[in-house]
């Protein structure tokens, strides 16, 4: 697989020091981080991310509704929701959202690296 470019998006800083040692552990380059959700529509088109890793519960916009607001001037973006929320409802409205997959926490490097896999290889 090749080295994709990921947006890390989570209000919690333990979380984005985690994603991002896991991320660049098997490869990838974080290129931007995000620690809510409007900042990352803001800042979502000046890096052109490859990937978007999202966290759902964040202050000022959740996830899905970033996610939302992403996709609805880049189509083209590839949104991964990563959550401690397994509630079956958040799922469905991530996808609905448009997010491409889904991943909860407490992330593991090889579940990481299979949905990761899974989703470049159908989105990108």
């Amino acid at each position: 697989m090749k080295s994709l470019r990921i947006l890390v998006v989570d209000d919690s800083g333990l979380t984005v020091k985690k994603m991002t040692k896991l991320l660049t552990d098997i490869g990838h380059e974080v290129v931007g981080v995000a620690t809510t959700g409007q900042q990352a529509v803001d800042i979502f088109a000046s890096l052109a991310p490859d990937l978007t890793t999202m966290d759902i519960t964040m202050p000022d916009l959740n996830g899905i509704e970033a996610t939302r607001r992403i996709l609805a001037d880049h189509p083209q973006a590839c949104i991964i929701m990563v959550t401690s929320h397994g509630q079956e409802q958040m799922v469905m409205d991530a996808i609905e959202a448009g997010a491409k997959g889904y991943i909860l926490k407490p992330v593991k490097q090889e579940k990481l690296a299979e949905t990761l896999e899974t989703v470049a290889a159908k989105y990108l």
